[in-house]
């Protein structure tokens, strides 16, 4: 880290120079684990003022969570497509954008994803073996309405994931990550009424997302996303039936990334 230099500077000028540091280093560095605050004050040669405002800004930002209190210190948050959904939907509820809207919009983008994971040279090795077990994983939850949504709509990050071009991967994933953070919250809602759909369904849904692998491993990249794009439609439609004309619910990807990371946690 560059130390800043001493002299009559506005403290909010130094704060956002250390923030522009340690922002390079936690996008840079994989694992970055952020010093303490003594350390940084070390290292910048700063008062502690600086620091905190600098943190201030990166807690804004949602690449670090300070821990007041007794158990004090902070987290590193490297941005994902899931944090990134978030912002997104921050921006789509501002402008009163609908589910029907973001279901559409994602029926242009994702089934291609899907088209390019059956293109790809390594499909047999890397995505098809990914895919099965993720479809696997799922069938065990078929009659456990909320886990097996978050189960089914993981299969469709997956998807996203193998695509190739790393510009469509992460958005693109935004706005899946983003999805399915509505559909996991429909699935809570529908199964605390009792009205979640039959196991007939799940395991329709299971059938669509096996033929899909089938398409993606043969290498059919124009018949994967045609069965993407109707698969894709027909589990919108258990949303949009009763929540279509809602605004996008941007505290929904929210908990899904919080969901996510203490999955992630327990790997």
């Amino acid at each position: 880290m560059t130390t800043v230099r001493n002299g009559r500077v506005p403290q909010r000028r130094i704060a956002e120079t250390v923030a522009a540091e340690i922002r390079d280093a936690i996008l840079d560095v994989e694992d970055y684990r952020l010093p303490t605050q003594e350390q940084l004050v070390k290292d910048f040669g700063v008062s502690y003022p600086s620091i905190r405002e600098a943190l201030r800004i990166l807690e804004t930002e949602g690449l670090v969570t300070v821990r007041r209190g007794n158990i004090g210190g902070a987290d590193v948050h490297r941005p994902d497509e899931t944090s990134a959904a978030y912002h997104l939907g921050l921006s789509l509820q501002a402008a009163r954008v609908t589910l029907r809207d973001l279901a559409a919009g994602l029926q242009m983008l994702e089934p291609t994803c899907a088209a390019e994971c059956a293109r790809r040279d390594d499909r047999a090795e890397v995505v098809v073996p990914a895919l099965t077990a993720a479809i696997d994983a799922s069938v065990g939850f078929v009659g456990n309405g909320v886990e097996f949504t978050h189960s089914a709509r993981d299969f469709h990050d997956l998807v996203v994931s193998f695509t190739p071009n790393v510009t469509i991967r992460y958005a693109v994933g935004s706005y899946v990550a983003l999805w399915s953070a509505q559909e996991e919250a429909w699935a809570e809602a529908r199964t605390r009424h009792g009205e979640y759909p039959s196991e007939i369904e799940a395991e329709e849904a299971v059938r669509a997302h096996r033929r899909l692998v089938e398409e993606i491993a043969a290498g059919r990249a124009d018949e994967a996303e045609r069965l993407a794009r109707a698969h894709l439609a027909a589990t919108q439609a258990l949303v949009l039936d009763r929540y279509g004309d809602r605004v996008v619910n941007a505290s929904a990807a929210m908990s899904r990334q919080a969901i996510q990371s203490i999955r992630r946690s327990r790997i």
